[in-house]
């Protein structure tokens, strides 16, 4: 049988799971599924799967691992590092998750939600909010990205400060396994000690052991007071040592604390001319802080005009503003929200999700920015992030041919990045992108783990090939 016959008969047979409206095959059709949204990764497939409930996907794999056919599981296609993307064989389906948009359950007492791997970030922060509860994940993308996606990959955003990554507000998964068994482990447990905990083995594991299809998430109380500030400071040292003095003085209604660099606020003020400066003169450095509370009139400006006011007079930060209203807040969130489509309209750039600890991160700022200088005298590091967790967008532009040293670069910040005791990355995943990579920076045991793990599951290795490992 030739492989176009082979791959019709697939087809054909997907399209009895599905309906006919569930493939697609058509060229033009499949592009959007086929590309990332920066434009890094381009693949092919055999067709795109739209199932519509968790016993369509299993119908799937179950094709698929009689046919050893490929399968790449796609949430909103958000992704960073090319983990949604098949390869160029054009042996594979792209199963998209994204008509399993349903919301299943909401249980206020129990504060969690049940919601389908296709449910768009924002919709699930709606739907908590309707029923008068906070979900808090959040991140640039929640607009598109689901939730699938966000708990594959293990999604950090701006809240991991106070409520943890994506692994954190997950209490139980429903997961298809690659022999297409449904694995139904919804429980909104937060006391489960009865043997291996299942879950994290497809928590962050970018769809290559399974495809999740649902979760039981946590829900918290909605915050009722927010308060948010923009503040000028003289180093890295200097904000690490505001967000010990604050976290010390609010404890856990200390819920974001960004690092911004001048050259990112210039980045912004460059590429969104609308966008007003917020101090009179120029600093070298500026976090963003957040702080919210479940009591309605908190004291929250009070409190936090009290710490920055002292931290002023003990010369440890320079300047500072306080929103006075909820649009001025949103006006200062932009200053760091726009920094990433800022330095796209700059141009290509060496991207670098990193994480370090919180005590190092000045440390590992002034030895890698010196480093990387000596080697290119006109680099741009455009470095900004969750300071607050220790994860830092550490992202390298050069006027000529940066491109072409991609290579010499993450070696530089990877050897740093190792020598700071940190990870290369923080909260993108591995994907295509840092397959390979990986393997310098963990352990040969860390490493036939993870491959013992995989062969245990995947067998066949049908699951997302060619990402992670």
């Amino acid at each position: 049988m030739s492989t176009i016959a082979a791959m019709t008969i697939i087809s054909e047979q997907l399209a009895a799971i599905v309906g006919p409206a569930g493939v697609i095959t058509d060229v033009e059709s499949m592009k959007p599924y086929l590309s990332d949204w920066r434009g890094n990764y381009t693949g092919l497939a055999i067709a795109i799967v739209r199932p519509a409930n968790t016993t369509e996907v299993a119908a799937i794999v179950k094709i698929c691992a009689q046919t050893s056919t490929p399968i790449v599981p796609q949430g909103g296609n958000t992704g960073l590092v090319g983990g949604g993307i098949p390869d160029r064989q054009g042996n594979a389906i792209v199963v998209s998750l994204s008509r399993m948009n349903r919301i299943r359950n909401i249980d206020t007492e129990n504060n969690t939600i049940t919601v389908e791997a296709g449910v768009v970030l924002q919709a699930l922060q709606d739907a908590a909010a309707a029923a008068g509860r906070f979900f808090p994940l959040s991140l640039a993308a929640e607009g598109s990205c689901t939730i699938g996606g966000n708990l594959s990959t293990n999604a950090g955003g701006t809240a991991v400060l106070r409520y943890g990554n994506t692994r954190d507000l997950a209490l139980g998964l429903e997961v298809v396994t690659p022999a297409g068994d449904i694995w139904d482990g919804l429980k909104g447990l937060r006391k489960d000690n009865t043997g291996y905990d299942l879950k994290h083995c497809f928590i962050g594991a970018e769809g290559t052991l399974g495809i999740i299809t649902a979760a039981v998430l946590k829900l918290f109380p909605r915050p009722l007071s927010t308060v948010t500030a923009f503040v000028a400071v003289a180093s890295p040292a200097a904000a690490v040592a505001l967000l010990d003095a604050l976290r010390n003085a609010v404890g856990d209604r200390l819920v974001a604390f960004e690092l911004v660099s001048r050259i990112c606020l210039d980045l912004v003020l460059r590429h969104f001319p609308a966008t007003l400066e917020p101090f009179a003169k120029c600093h070298a450095w500026y976090v963003l802080i957040e702080l919210n509370d479940t009591q309605r009139g908190a004291p929250l400006q009070d409190m936090l005009e009290k710490e920055l006011e002292r931290a002023l007079e003990q010369g440890s930060i320079i300047d500072a503003v306080i929103a006075a209203s909820a649009a001025q807040s949103q006006s200062l969130w932009k200053l760091r929200e726009d920094i990433s489509e800022a330095q796209r309209l700059e141009g290509k750039n060496v991207k670098h999700d990193i994480s370090v600890p919180i005590s190092r991160i000045p440390g590992f700022l002034a030895k890698c920015d010196a480093a990387l200088i000596n080697a290119f005298p006109d680099i741009l590091l455009v470095c900004f992030g969750h300071v607050g967790d220790g994860n830092l967008h550490y992202n390298c532009g050069l006027p000529s041919n940066g491109l072409n040293n991609v290579d010499r670069i993450n070696r530089i910040v990877y050897d740093h990045v190792d020598e700071f005791g940190g990870s290369i990355s923080a909260e993108h995943g591995l994907g295509q992108l840092k397959r390979d990579e990986i393997t310098h920076h963990k352990t040969t045991i860390e490493m036939n783990m993870m491959r013992a793990l995989k062969r245990a599951l995947d067998p066949a290795g049908i699951m997302n090939p060619g990402k992670v490992l």
